[in-house]
């Protein structure tokens, strides 16, 4: 049985604690959280004990560490985690600077601990199945990638002000996907972005909606779309175009119950957020995290997976800042 320790135990903290005790695989031993409150509820949740971030990680009967804590400690708690033998799982991003990131990787490398980063939408059950059609080249030779991503509502500003932006903080996860389907490193990013939806956001120095053109060197082209509104729900969906044809993964309604009537068909809106949206992805995350220290696989995403989408979230900043297309080096 792998034990656990959980630094982090606000609502994503919460899902992957949760996982933790149910998985069948692992226990969780311990957690900490600024907050003492949400410590001792989750605790009560899962039968672990609360005890403090450097105790947790000093400790030898802890096989791996689950971080779930502000983005500003994640690089830290990162190479403190792999320094002290313990595999690691750190929720996306990396960190908000590239820089900081590559300076964590070698700290990682060096320690030869597994290090899994947490693009949790490649564990989709509908997305991972795309993907697999396409690589079986069902649909030939992929030429066009369209991703819509759009959150419920905004965050409030002083989320904003802090979170790295929209293109590092929402589009990241797309900017993954988009290499996870593509297959193929992006080589240049055309970004725009406005604040449309909520006056404060864009005040804080940030957009709420954006469109990205990602292109790799072969010429394949992605868009994505991000909006911090959809007033039906939480909308995730992609379009993958190709040669002999094309694959799609649709939303998830709250249930699949459709009622027609004079006035025509109505069904069930999408589910409200992430948390219910990815649960199955959150569940086959922890797994494939889980079965990659037994069996001493590499998991993957890797610390490189989010060092390249923090690369193309600051080329897209870059970009829709200065209006210009943005070419990657390397």
């Amino acid at each position: 049985m792998i034990r656990v320790g959980l630094l982090g135990a606000g609502r994503i903290g919460k899902i992957h604690g949760g996982n933790v005790s149910a998985s069948g695989k692992a226990t969780l031993v311990a957690l900490a959280d600024a907050l003492p409150k949400a410590a001792k509820a989750l605790a009560a949740e899962t039968g672990a004990r609360v005890d403090s971030v450097e105790a947790i990680i000093a400790d030898h009967s802890i096989d791996a560490i689950l971080i779930c804590s502000p983005t500003d400690t994640h690089s830290d708690l990162i190479e403190a985690s792999v320094k002290a033998g313990k595999a690691v799982f750190c929720e996306k991003p990396v960190d908000l600077s590239s820089k900081r990131i590559e300076k964590c990787l070698k700290v990682v490398a060096a320690s030869k601990r597994p290090l899994m980063i947490g693009f949790n939408r490649r564990f989709d059950p509908s997305f991972a199945e795309a993907r697999r059609r396409i690589k079986a080249g069902d649909i030939g030779n992929l030429e066009l990638l369209t991703i819509l991503s759009r959150d419920p509502s905004p965050p409030p500003a002083s989320y904003v002000a802090r979170s790295g932006g929209l293109f590092r903080d929402m589009m990241i996860h797309d900017l993954d996907m988009a290499r996870f389907l593509l297959d193929e490193e992006p080589v240049e990013v055309f970004a725009m972005g406005s604040a449309l939806v909520d006056k404060a956001i864009g005040e804080a120095g940030d957009v709420d909606t954006a469109a990205v053109v990602l292109k790799t060197e072969s010429g394949k082209i992605a868009q994505i779309s991000n909006s911090r509104r959809a007033t039906y729900g939480y909308d995730q969906r992609f379009e993958a175009h190709g040669s002999k044809g094309m694959v799609r993964a649709q939303n998830v309604p709250l249930t699949t119950v459709e009622f027609a009537d004079a006035k025509g068909f109505r069904s069930d809106p999408a589910l409200p957020f992430f948390l219910e949206r990815y649960a199955a992805a959150y569940r086959a995350e922890l797994d494939h995290f889980l079965d990659a220290i037994q069996s001493g696989n590499a998991p993957s995403p890797s610390g490189e997976d989010g060092l390249r989408a923090q690369r193309l979230a600051d080329a897209a900043t870059k970009s829709a800042q200065t209006g210009k297309p943005v070419r990657l080096e390397g």
